[in-house]
């Protein structure tokens, strides 16, 4: 695995929480459905991607970590001045579940006093700071060990994890995510109202459907690789 350390802006620094919570952003998949990186795909005129990620740091999230595999060099420069690390999966094609295995090992490598840890997926477009401040509240107000997204009649991520949880975490193979964990320590998990986590953006119609639908225009002046110019002809 290799790590890299974009340099923090001043302007970026982090706020401060009240446990320690760390992120990390699920970002290795290859897009094999959406036909371009999906992690670079534009919402209000920026990155799925480097919105997250920004938003992750702004509750006040550290560290943040961000998998990575198909797409890495790409993505990697998206992020460039946020204090993120970035954590290449060369077995990302394995499935999500080693992916949540390569952030989690991270940080309990680096990361020795950590509470709990938040996952997310690259592409919630609305993920916000607010939102996952009230999810690290839920955790401390509730006593639970989890606190997962509520959506569509069930559970899932962006969820929150105690670091009693990490073990199991780890165990995760293939593309078994943690909604399996989730489902299965019910009684051990705090929901948290999120219906956008609903939203499921695979195919270039879904990301046409959704813009549509927030009637927002999928491009800004000078990006870097994002959903381009095959797009662009189309519309």
């Amino acid at each position: 695995m290799t790590f890299i350390q974009p340099q923090l802006r001043r302007a970026e620094k982090p706020r401060s929480v009240p446990m320690r919570v760390a992120a990390v952003v699920l970002a290795a998949g290859g897009s094999t459905r959406f036909g371009e990186p999906k992690q670079l795909a534009v919402f209000r005129h920026e990155t799925f991607i480097r919105h997250i990620v920004a938003a992750t740091i702004e509750a006040g999230c550290a560290p943040v970590v961000v998998v990575v595999g198909a797409d890495a060099a790409q993505i990697t420069l998206e992020l460039t001045g946020l204090a993120a690390s970035i954590v290449m999966h060369p077995q990302w094609s394995i499935g999500l579940g080693s992916s949540i295995g390569v952030g989690v090992q991270h940080l309990i490598d680096s990361a020795a006093e950590l509470d709990a840890a938040i996952l997310l997926p690259c592409d919630q477009p609305f993920v916000s700071a607010a939102m996952l401040r009230q999810l690290i509240q839920l955790r401390l107000t509730s006593g639970k060990p989890i606190v997962a997204s509520a959506y569509a009649a069930t559970l899932g991520i962006p969820a929150l994890f105690d670091r009693s949880c990490f073990p199991g975490l780890l165990q995760l193979k293939g593309d078994r995510g943690a909604k399996g964990i989730i489902l299965s320590r019910q009684h051990g998990v705090a929901p948290f109202n999120f219906p956008a986590a609903a939203i499921d953006i695979d195919t270039p119609a879904d990301y046409q459907r959704f813009l549509s639908q927030n009637k927002t225009h999928p491009f800004r002046p000078g990006f870097r690789g994002g959903v381009r110019s095959r797009l662009l002809r189309r519309r």
